[in-house]
């Protein structure tokens, strides 16, 4: 490492070299699965490679790797822990079918043409609340501003239109 240290390219070489065989035994040891191994042992080296002038050559090389490794594996715990605690693993993943509730284009026509016609028996309003928030998508802001309604009062007018339609479409369908 002393060698690498001062700039030697063959030397950081062979030191890497040197140095896979033992990182991916420490490693197993801890890990089964191939492909976790390789990447702990990657971030290990890019550790190592980064780190490599805090080396002091007065003291040991091995426990200054091992203290490196052992930092890298428990990151990768961590990761795993964290990416365990987010995710739920599907084995099989369940068919969906249309189901015989699916409506067909019919029907789904013939709701549309009674929403209507429940928007339309509204008191004026209701329906102008309605169809400003709910159909232009206007935001409460925007819609007291063109119906000159309080925010309040526009919040209750759309409770009561959505309530009203509720009851008249319970009716029809």
């Amino acid at each position: 490492m002393r060698a690498a240290q001062d700039g030697d390219q063959s030397a950081y070489s062979i030191l890497l070299s040197e140095m896979l065989p033992i990182l991916r035994a420490v490693v197993g040891k801890r890990w089964r699965n191939r492909q976790d191994i390789e990447d702990i042992v990657q971030d290990v080296l890019l550790s190592v490679h980064s780190v490599r002038q805090t080396y002091d050559p007065a003291r040991p090389f091995l426990p200054w790797l091992m203290t490196i490794s052992a930092r890298r594996i428990a990151d990768a715990a961590r990761r795993v822990h964290a990416r365990s605690t987010k995710e739920t693993t599907v084995e099989i993943m369940p068919e969906t079918f249309a189901g015989d509730e699916t409506k067909s284009f019919e029907q789904v026509s013939d709701d549309q043409e009674l929403v209507r016609a429940a928007l339309m028996a509204l008191p004026a309003g209701q329906r102008q609340a309605i169809e400003l928030m709910k159909l232009q998508g206007l935001s409460l802001q925007e819609a007291s501003k063109q119906t000159g309604k309080s925010v309040a009062s526009l919040k209750v007018t759309v409770h009561r239109a959505m309530k009203a339609m509720r009851q008249a479409l319970k009716g029809e369908m």
